[in-house]
């Protein structure tokens, strides 16, 4: 209905970049949404951010600008857009302040 899908950017703010137990946070944080979030950055097509694998592998550094993002099919039911896009903007704070640790 001319929703745009639910999108957040943030910066990566661990000095290790997402890797090791920055990266680790981040996917557990992931998982207990219980949502499908995808992250990317430019150049690259998005991962699936609950896969360490994936996310470690797609080499996100110190300081790179990264998009989330959550598909319009998992938008149903009990998932709202306004549940995901709060889910997306606390991952999001969660990258931003992974370098003050």
């Amino acid at each position: 209905m001319g929703d745009t899908l639910p999108v957040h950017k943030a910066v990566v703010s661990a000095s290790v970049g997402l890797h090791a137990r920055p990266a680790a946070m981040f996917v557990r944080a992931v998982t207990e949404t219980g949502l499908p979030v995808t992250i990317r950055k430019a150049g690259i097509q998005g991962v699936d951010a609950r896969s360490l694998l994936e996310v470690m592998t797609a080499d996100f550094p110190f300081g790179c600008e990264v998009e989330l993002s959550v598909p319009e099919c998992a938008l149903s039911g009990s998932v709202s857009h306004r549940n995901a896009e709060a889910a997306l903007r606390m991952l999001g704070e969660l990258l931003e302040s992974q370098g003050a640790s």
